[in-house]
């Protein structure tokens, strides 16, 4: 008689064959993951994209995300030190009447056949190699990079692009269903308290008090505001 035990019984491997036959005839292709590396610094990336190099996987699809403070070109934003992230945004906003060149040109940068062909970068590359061709052509190698992950296999980035909630949202990182390797992860801890933690100057709070201060005696939401007062006399 038929097995009972398994699903031959009932049918259900036929359906399970026909539907596959069904996926290989209307062409589909089958989930690929990526794989997410993640590294303390960007300075291992570095070392490691090297040793890609000298793999059979070379020439692979990668990107390598990381801050403006790596990658943006800008002559006027990569000089200040202290308020990149602000000065793009207000950029690409066109705030002032004044946009950002660079961002235009972010495609010729942002297909990996391009990058493979035309400007002859058949092996891994280094965050180096991108800002250094993003010069020559014009061409953001910020938001080229976050480009470049939608076609990559293999996405390079410190860990906190991969730990912290706000900058995985920030660079529209999915990682259900990916592979995640974490390089030397013994450092994840720390890496993962710096996520959570948040530092204040003296002056900040000397700041936040007289604000409250101000709030509290004009009974300007008074019951909010008295408790943070308390917290901050605390401190």
């Amino acid at each position: 008689g038929p097995c009972t035990e398994c699903s031959c019984s009932s049918g259900k491997e036929t359906d399970k064959n026909t539907s596959n036959t069904k996926k290989k005839e209307n062409g589909d292709q089958s989930f690929i993951p990526k794989i997410f590396f993640g590294t303390r610094t960007h300075k291992q990336i570095s070392q490691i994209t090297r040793e890609l190099k000298r793999t059979a996987y070379s020439s692979v699809p990668m990107t390598i995300l990381s801050s403006r403070d790596y990658t943006c070109i800008h002559p006027v934003v990569s000089n200040n030190v202290g308020n990149r992230n602000e000065m793009c945004v207000e950029l690409l906003e066109g705030k002032h009447g004044k946009s950002c060149l660079y961002y235009h040109g972010v495609h010729k940068l942002s297909e990996h056949h391009a990058l493979q062909s035309a400007h002859r970068m058949y092996h891994a590359w280094d965050i180096e190699d991108l800002v250094s061709l993003g010069k020559k052509l014009h061409a953001c190698a910020y938001f080229a990079a976050r480009e470049l992950m939608v076609g990559a296999d293999i996405v390079f980035c410190p860990y906190n692009y991969l730990l912290d909630p706000q900058i995985r949202e920030s660079m529209e990182i999915n990682l259900k269903g990916q592979v995640v390797i974490l390089d030397e992860a013994h450092n994840i801890e720390d890496c993962a308290r710096e996520a959570v933690s948040y530092g204040v100057t003296e002056s900040q709070l000397r700041a936040t008090r007289e604000e409250l201060d101000f709030m509290v005696n004009n009974n300007i939401r008074q019951k909010d505001h008295d408790p943070l007062r308390a917290v901050c006399c605390s401190l």
